[in-house]
């Protein structure tokens, strides 16, 4: 589709809104790229301009002054420290563990499918019994590999940012209702408070769909072969894996020698994020503390040859 980046449209002939009349409230981009992420999640996409917009977004559309989130123990560090940002506004958060049933007298669980960066699975059988609303932040899993709405879930959260987008050059969110009432509520939020996505990163994120299973199934493919080898390394203490998709961790002997693992690759980019063409690497301790082991280790892979990517991860960990 052409972008269009007008942020205003002329009203019709009767002097009534069209579809688009004023950036904030919608336009043509963010609209197909809402209704391409939609048809893949299997309900109603909204999108935010970045993962924790769309995060905190949700939760002040949602809940109300004295409202508990349960969130899963291990999840990304962010959405943490998200809400504990929101204390202020009378938000209250626990952390439970997701393989197993939530905790009782909470308003929202906040489900991460797979956790990033200790690659734990949540029992959506468990969550689904459960009278609150359900989140899952799907970022890792992507459609391709899980579609929560159809587990019971109520909202499926991605950073587009990750797999989405793939390209490393889109920050974007979005959230995917399972009921109506519910995205027209955060609709009206996002317009009203202006956390609105802009045109160019949606159309980056419409042509980024188009690839994704091709994108997924092929880092799916190079990522069970590299922590298979992982596992056999001497050098590696555990590794993190949920089976699918391109996200692993691993543990080395320390602190030290993951800083040296980190920076001696070379095909393999020593920076933050996930879920690009490109692969990356980096220690987790610099950012979420006493959380994660020291020698924990992220790794992303992207879409470079497998065994040129074990090439290279291979003599970083002989390195040390």
């Amino acid at each position: 589709m052409t972008l269009d980046r007008s942020t205003t449209w002329p009203y019709d002939d009767r002097g009534e809104p069209r579809d688009f009349y004023y950036q904030r409230d919608g336009h043509p981009a963010g609209a197909a790229a809402e209704q391409a992420l939609g048809e893949l999640d299997g309900g109603r996409a909204l999108l935010f301009p970045s993962g924790t917009g769309a995060a905190a977004a949700l939760a002040l559309a949602l809940l109300e002054p004295g409202a508990t989130i349960a969130l899963a123990e291990g999840a990304y560090f962010g959405t943490g420290r998200l809400f504990e940002l929101l204390a202020r506004w009378g938000l209250k958060l626990v952390e439970f563990d997701q393989t197993g049933a939530p905790p009782d007298g909470v308003q929202l669980i906040w489900l991460e499918a797979p956790s990033n960066p200790f690659l734990t699975m949540p029992d959506l059988e468990a969550a689904a019994a459960h009278p609150a609303r359900v989140v899952v932040d799907a970022t890792a899993a992507t459609p391709i590999h899980l579609r929560p709405l159809e587990h019971g879930a109520d909202f499926v959260l991605h950073s587009a940012t990750k797999y989405l987008a793939g390209h490393d050059d889109v920050l974007l969110g979005a959230v995917v209702c399972k009921h109506e009432e519910d995205a027209s509520r955060l609709h009206e939020f996002r317009t009203k408070t202006g956390i609105v996505a802009a045109p160019d990163p949606c159309w980056l994120l419409l042509r980024s769909l188009a690839t994704l299973r091709l994108r997924v199934e092929r880092q799916t493919a190079t990522g069970r072969e590299i922590a298979r080898r992982l596992a056999g390394h001497p050098g590696v203490s555990k590794v993190r894996y949920p089976g699918f998709g391109g996200l692993m961790s691993f543990d080395v002997a320390d602190a030290a020698a993951a800083r040296r693992v980190e920076t001696s690759t070379r095909l393999i980019a020593n920076a933050t994020s996930l879920g690009g063409v490109h692969s990356l690497i980096e220690t987790r301790r610099r950012w979420e503390g006493d959380r994660v082991p020291g020698g924990l280790l992220r790794l992303s892979v992207g879409l470079e040859d497998a065994a040129a990517i074990w090439s290279d991860l291979d003599r970083a960990l002989n390195h040390v």
